[in-house]
């Protein structure tokens, strides 16, 4: 969902948790390690502390002390949690204002000058009503490129509802996460004005996590009923998705624009020698400090994944710490004076598994659209490793680990498209189609719209990281 790519980019400030800590390396406590520090042995604080789940810590007030997690709900708990969360506490959805008239704009630089004053201008105003040095702002192609980005998704579902579904079934779309709304308003104001008998059966259904933004949404639905008239179109069911428990047997278009990278995955590593797996754990001592754990007991839902992944992608070469890797370097590597015993970790999306397994049981005539980065700069290492950034004072603060304070960093992962679009297929028995964020906007967008003077192409030339996958 948020875009590392502001051009005042700064995530906002909180006090980093660096990763000068030690590992469990095996069964019992074998700590490993991993700086030119020395960490304190954290064993008997984890044999002691309870494990908690960020599902059990959804009404903690406070953040956890005394505490042990996995990796994902550590990292869950600090996107979601609805009173100190990320996305809960301080984010701000960039709007330019008026949509840019690119027809006027020189070329990229001066696209960049011009976007560049409008966030000056914005958060001028924000700090006028209330001035914060953290405050978290990040833009999305859906304000960047408005309408035109809205008007490509419509124009795409009308096209495919009229060739497989119309007049049979209504045209029922579910969006995830819609920000402020803006993507929402897009569309229906495209199919309204472009085709009035589909829009006559338009329902749509937007599911948010976050009540900040669900209000919002609400509100600008409500401000500009008046002239849009979206209202009786519009649901919004403030949920998170894994909340979800209706079963919808009806065709439906299923959006999540920029939300799987903000998906919690689970931290995996490797044993070298033995290439045994070790699954990543969260210790958080009475201090509030973290230190990372590892077990040879993998639960159930990361090694359901890594059974997916085996068995989903037996022909598809991806990065990963073992495989790419012959054994007698590896040996080699780690037998070298203070090198680590366990490899860089790999983080693995299991939230976006159980997201499919959603789709698949609750919604099996889902049409899935999605867009999200294929690659991240400035990510932490490790293989499919996030970008952890928070703002502070309008400037970006990146940190090397996820494990930050929580509720004050944006922790987002790319998407491996060839790995997701497999496992997708074998959970969903579905279909999909993988295609750049260019090649979907140069067919689907009107181009010729955000085309500036020098013949650049703002929406089709921006994103270049980026992928959309649509279900067939």
């Amino acid at each position: 969902m948020s875009d590392p790519y502001s051009p005042h980019p700064t995530p906002r400030y909180a006090r980093p948790r660096p990763q000068e800590k030690a590992v469990k390396t095996t069964v019992e406590s074998s700590w490993q390690q991993r700086t030119d520090h020395f960490p304190l042995d954290k064993t008997e604080d984890f044999k002691r502390y309870p494990t908690v789940t960020s599902d059990a810590l959804r009404s903690r007030k406070e953040r956890p002390r005394r505490v042990k997690m996995l990796v994902r709900d550590f990292i869950e708990d600090s996107l979601y949690n609805p009173h100190y969360g990320y996305f809960s506490k301080n984010v701000t959805i960039f709007s330019p204002g008026a949509p840019f008239d690119f027809s006027n704009i020189r070329d990229e630089p001066d696209f960049h000058r011009l976007l560049g004053e409008r966030y000056t201008q914005f958060e001028d105003e924000l700090d006028e009503a209330e001035y914060r040095e953290d405050r978290q702002l990040w833009h999305t192609p859906t304000e960047l490129f408005r309408p035109y980005y809205g008007e490509a998704i419509a124009r795409y579902m009308v096209a495919n509802y009229r060739l497989t579904l119309y007049p049979y079934h209504d045209l029922v779309i579910y969006e995830l996460g819609a920000g402020n709304g803006t993507l929402m308003l897009n569309i229906l104001d495209h199919i309204r004005r472009t085709d009035p008998d589909v829009y006559s059966r338009t329902k749509f259904r937007i599911i948010e996590v976050s009540s900040a933004l669900a209000t919002l949404q609400l509100h600008r639905l409500h401000a500009t009923a008046a002239s849009r008239g979206h209202s009786e179109k519009v649901e919004i069911i403030n949920k998170s998705v894994f909340d979800w428990d209706l079963y919808v047997p009806d065709p439906c278009f299923f959006l999540a624009m920029e939300v799987f990278d903000n998906f919690a995955h689970d931290m995996i590593r490797y044993d070298p020698a033995t290439e045994e797996t070790l699954q990543g754990s969260v210790l958080i001592d009475a201090e509030g400090e973290f230190s990372e754990f590892y077990s040879r007991d993998l639960d159930p839902v990361a090694a359901r994944f890594l059974r997916v992944r085996d068995a989903a992608c037996q022909d598809r070469p991806y990065p990963h710490p073992i495989r790419n890797t012959p054994r007698f370097i590896r040996n080699i590597r780690h037998a070298l004076p203070f090198a680590p015993n366990l490899t860089l970790p790999e983080y693995i999306p299991t939230r976006l598994m159980q997201f499919f397994s959603l789709l698949g049981t609750h919604f099996p005539a889902h049409r899935l659209i999605t867009s999200d980065f294929h690659s991240l700069p400035q990510a932490t290492k490790g293989y499919n490793a996030p970008v952890v950034q928070t703002r502070y004072q309008r400037r970006t603060v990146l940190v090397r680990t996820p494990l930050v304070q929580q509720g004050y960093f944006d922790i987002l992962f790319p998407t491996d498209f060839g790995v997701m679009e497999d496992i997708y297929r074998a959970i969903t028995g579905r279909l999909t189609r993988v295609m750049t964020h260019e090649d979907f906007f140069r067919r689907w967008a009107d181009v010729e719209g955000t085309q500036m003077r020098s013949g650049e192409n703002a929406l089709v030339g921006w994103y270049g990281n980026a992928s959309v996958m649509v279900t067939v």
